[in-house]
């Protein structure tokens, strides 16, 4: 709701400044501007997720994400003990922990919300459990191996090396799960006392 109000705002004032500066043809031509540059940007963006939501259902069929599974187990067994014995849980998890490593991030909403009903089906008066926290946190930091997304966004808009930032992308992720699941888990141990 805030949000609306900002954005109203913004709106506001930038067409009571187009009006005040005599800059009204000028802003009717950009925003004109700005629509077709969208949607060139949501078709050219469409292409590359059919691509790597194809890929990933490749991955998947061809058992990579079940590797991919077994490998974060013990990690993932960790951070959220009910998947050690929830095998729907884990199957959520991994599906959604590979997707964000990937880079695709709609694709992992589903396995995302999936993961975050199982365990909310934990919780006790409506209260999020810690785990939960921590799946939101993590799909929040959303570490990635392969931006795949971004990478997309930089080449529509004319980059010719998209993936010249894995390094700050890796660096960034990594430090920001890190950050949140470490945040997560001692707010956690401070609300219960």
């Amino acid at each position: 709701m805030l949000m609306s109000y900002i954005w109203t705002g913004l709106v506001a004032v930038s067409l009571l400044a187009a009006l005040w500066t005599g800059q009204g043809g000028a802003l009717a031509s950009a925003v004109a501007q700005g629509a077709r540059e969208g949607i060139t940007l949501v078709i050219s963006l469409a292409g590359s997720i059919c691509l790597w939501t194809g890929a990933g259902r490749l991955m998947e069929h061809a058992g990579v994400t079940g590797l991919l599974a077994r490998m974060l187990k013990p990690v993932l067994g960790r951070l959220f003990p009910s998947s050690r014995t929830d095998r729907h849980l884990a199957g959520s998890l991994s599906a959604n922990v590979c997707a964000n490593l990937l880079g695709l991030g709609n694709a992992a909403t589903p396995m995302g919300i999936q993961a975050a009903q199982r365990l909310a089906l934990q919780s006790k008066n409506g209260v999020a459990t810690d785990e939960l926290c921590r799946l939101i946190v993590l799909n929040t930091a959303s570490i990635q191996l392969i931006p795949a997304n971004v990478a997309a966004v930089r080449t529509a808009l004319g980059c010719a090396s998209p993936f010249d930032i894995l390094p700050a992308v890796w660096i960034t992720s990594v430090c920001s799960a890190g950050l949140g699941v470490t945040a997560a888990w001692l707010l956690g141990r401070c609300w219960r006392k």
